[in-house]
């Protein structure tokens, strides 16, 4: 299932537009701050979905009957571009466990590339919600190659993926590679791919505006 947050307005559609807007990108302090708020609403929107369980409170003046989390997710993200989004989820989620994995293209040329995974770092799946954040969803092979890094810590009971914008091609290759259950969040779907496979109009290479330009 994909659930695409443009399809509404909000204010989501704002934050989608500055990290998208060149000016405002020049401000790498508000472009990570931008992402974490999207994920942040992404964070809500989801919690909606997951499993909560009733409890008691005291307060000063009796006692109400609050549903909270039952189980918080596991928080994945590729390194270093989904940090932002990562922290985002984490302002949410914030007694969840996280798990970081490093993805990166090998370039052949300029047009060809292989996806490499060299570092994962992760506490046990099995059996556990695992929300992979990435803000780019361009071809869907980093997130085919994650997935499958990600199955030696355990096979999961449900995965949410989480892009700021994405691109059909990517979206069906994922639902190919996914178990059905498999739900997929994104800001925005862009329909063009370059030949270096960047997404049109998209906002670039997120990792550099987040973090700067790597050599």
């Amino acid at each position: 299932m994909v659930h695409n947050l443009s399809n509404a307005h909000s204010i989501f559609s704002t934050f989608l537009g500055e990290i998208r807007d060149v000016e405002i990108q020049k401000d790498a302090m508000r472009f990570r701050r931008n992402m974490e708020r999207i994920s942040e609403i992404m964070a809500y929107e989801i919690s909606k979905s997951l499993q909560f369980e009733n409890k008691d409170v005291i307060t000063p003046l009796g006692t109400a009957n609050v549903p909270f989390l039952d189980n918080q997710p596991v928080l994945a993200t590729i390194l270093r571009a989904g940090l932002s989004m990562h922290q985002g989820f984490l302002n949410y989620f914030d007694k969840a466990e996280s798990a970081f994995v490093s993805a990166y293209r090998k370039h052949k040329n300029a047009e060809d590339f292989d996806i490499e995974v060299e570092y994962l770092a992760s506490p046990s799946l099995d059996k556990k919600t695992v929300i992979i954040s990435d803000p780019m969803l361009a071809t869907g092979n980093s997130m085919v190659m994650v997935h499958k890094a990600l199955l030696r810590q355990g096979k999961p009971a449900k995965i949410i993926i989480a892009s700021a914008i994405a691109t059909p091609d990517a979206l069906e290759l994922v639902k190919n590679h996914f178990p059905e259950n498999t739900e997929i969040w994104v800001g925005a779907i862009d329909t063009e791919l370059t030949a270096q496979s960047y997404i049109v109009p998209g906002l670039g290479d997120a990792g550099d505006l987040a973090y700067g330009v790597k050599c």
